[in-house]
Parts: structure tokens; C-alpha cells; sequence
């Protein structure tokens, strides 16, 4: 199975008024076709610095990016701006976290989607406006006509996520990426969003990456996982792997930590301390300060990321 997307050695840094923020070091990671990679981790683990790096969306000005990015065939790195231009929401696509902020409220649903449409494809903007419509009953927006008129603000959450997502697939993109799609919602309308995620990508055989700090919604949607931790991939696996057979301390302590494994009464556990700051990492482990089985020799080495058997890679020497 080829890949559809392929990262090496992707570290992206910000520069501002203090010290440099290294967000995402040394990151590789390749998506399968036809496949879903999510990448799990708490706020501040680069998971979305990583996601919005495929579609060169960081300022210039104030964001290093260093490394390889391909998708479907094409540099993204070496792309002029009109190469990138052409393939954003061609060949690669965004479900953005808060679709009341992506989505411009002066313009109505419709007027947006045939707006992508006429922008990559030679249509007419009566074809583009049926291509709208026939995106809304995809995504299984109710009246969908009388929606198409509607501006953001006249929809609920869960209707804007879903017109989210069919702008996303307005220009029939071979990847999509979601960054945390579900966060604003409640549980019915995010499980809701994930069963209509996962039927649109095996109907359509799209290739996803998804972010998420929920190990939940991770397992519900995932073929893989690649946990992050400080800007870095500390495990992946296979949701199996993962799920059933973590190596690495800080998959265990977020699998340790959900809510549906606790019984009533139980104090719930949680990782100790605070994520590090990124402009002072520790010089070994970034975990090592939070992790009860460190070592001298974890706070002196970062270690590298090694796969082991059926491609389950840990970055753990203890593993």
C-alpha cells in the first residue's frame, strides 16, 4: 500500500519577541492511502503545529519549518505559492476545530462551497451550486436546499461541523485533515461526526489525519496512532498496540487516566506535573520529570523513536 502522505525529520520553530519555541522536533511520520493516522497528545504536544505544516499555513515571518513534506506526489515544501494555492483543498483539505471562526459570516454556506468549487474546477456556478447540495445530503444536513442559504450564525454546532466537512470535500480531496473536530461538541453530536467521518473516508477512500487529545475519539476513528509528547512522536502503533500493549510510560498514564475505566467511588488517576516549556526543554526525556520509572540515564539522552515488531515504534529506553 503506497503512502499518501510522508514527513521526515519535520521541526517547525517560532520566533517572536522571547526565546524560540521549538513546537515540533524532528517529527516523521507516513499515512497509508486509504487509511486514518491520529495523532494523540495533550495541548501543547505539536499535534496540530504538525497537521497545519502539510498545508505551509505558519506565517513566514515568524515560523521556521525544516524537513520533508510530501503528499500525493507533490513537495510541499519546494511548491511556489501558486503550487500551494492549487493544492490546498484539491489534493489536501482541512476540517478546521471551531468551524464558527473558519467559516465566514458574511457570506451564506452555499456561497462559500461553490466558491471552492469554481476556484479548482472549470464548472459552471449552476453545477457548483448542485455539487453544494449534493455535499449537504453527504453530510446529512437536513433541508439541505434551505441550508445551502443559511449563514453560520442560523446553524448549530453540530450543522456548522457538518458544512465544515462538506467544504473540506467540496474539490474531492485525496487527503483530509481534521484538527480536533469534535472538541466543541457534545458526546451524541461528536459521536455522531465520527461514524459520519469514517463512513465519508471508506466510502470515498479518502486518507485522514486526524488530531485529537482524546484517547476515546482516537480509538473510534483511527487505523494508527502516534502519540506526541514536547513536539515529539513518542509511540505509534496500530490501534491494537496502543490500545492493548503501550510501551511507552506516557501512553500508559493517558490510557490510565479515562473516565470510563474508573468505578464510581475511584479518585481518578492522572499524570503528575505540568507538559514542559518549550523554550527550556529538559536535556534527556522531555517526560522524565513526570515519569515514576525515569532514570539517570533518561535525563541525560533524548531517546530515539525505535520500531519494533509489527511497526510499533517507541521512543523510550525503559521500554
Amino acid at each position: 500500500m503506497s503512502n499518501m502522505v510522508s514527513i521526515e525529520g519535520l521541526t517547525v520553530t517560532f520566533t517572536g519577541r522571547g526565546k524560540p519555541v521549538r513546537a515540533v522536533d524532528h517529527v516523521s511520520l507516513e499515512l497509508e492511502k486509504g487509511s486514518v493516522l491520529v495523532l494523540l497528545g495533550e495541548s501543547g504536544s505539536g499535534k496540530s503545529v504538525t497537521l497545519r505544516s502539510l498545508l505551509r499555513l505558519h506565517p513566514e515571518k515568524t515560523a521556521k519549518v525544516e524537513g520533508r513534506i510530501m503528499v500525493d506526489g507533490h513537495d510541499i515544501m519546494a511548491l511556489s505559492k501558486e503550487g500551494i494555492g492549487a493544492v490546498r483543498g484539491r489534493t489536501v483539505s482541512m476540517i478546521f476545530q471551531e468551524p464558527m471562526l473558519a467559516l465566514d459570516p458574511v457570506y451564506t454556506l452555499g456561497q462559500q462551497i461553490t466558491e471552492a468549487i469554481l476556484r479548482h474546477e472549470e464548472v459552471t456556478p449552476q453545477e457548483a451550486h448542485a455539487r453544494a447540495l449534493e455535499l449537504f445530503e453527504k453530510v446529512q444536513i437536513p433541508s439541505p436546499e434551505r441550508r445551502l442559504n443559511a449563514y453560520p450564525h442560523e446553524m448549530s454546532g453540530g450543522m456548522r461541523q457538518r458544512a465544515m466537512i462538506a467544504l473540506a470535500l467540496a474539490c474531492k480531496p485525496k487527503v483530509l485533515l481534521a484538527d480536533e473536530p469534535t472538541t466543541a461538541l457534545d458526546a451524541t453530536v461528536q459521536i455522531q461526526i465520527l461514524l459520519l467521518l469514517r463512513a465519508l473516508q471508506r466510502e470515498l477512500g479518502l486518507s485522514i489525519v486526524f488530531v485529537t487529545h482524546d484517547i476515546g475519539v482516537a480509538v473510534e476513528i483511527a487505523d494508527r496512532i502516534a502519540v506526541m509528547y514536547a513536539g515529539r512522536i513518542v509511540e505509534s502503533g496500530s490501534v491494537a498496540d496502543i490500545l492493548h500493549a503501550p510501551r511507552h510510560p506516557y501512553t500508559r498514564g493517558l490510557l490510565a487516566s479515562r473516565v470510563e475505566r474508573a468505578k464510581k467511588g475511584d479518585r481518578l488517576k492522572t499524570i503528575p506535573g505540568s507538559p514542559p516549556d518549550l523554550t527550556a526543554l529538559p536535556p534527556g526525556c522531555a517526560f522524565a520529570p513526570r515519569c515514576d520509572m525515569a532514570s539517570q540515564a533518561c535525563r541525560e539522552k533524548v531517546p530515539d523513536l525505535v520500531t519494533g515488531p509489527y511497526d510499533h515504534a517507541v521512543a523510550c529506553l525503559n521500554a
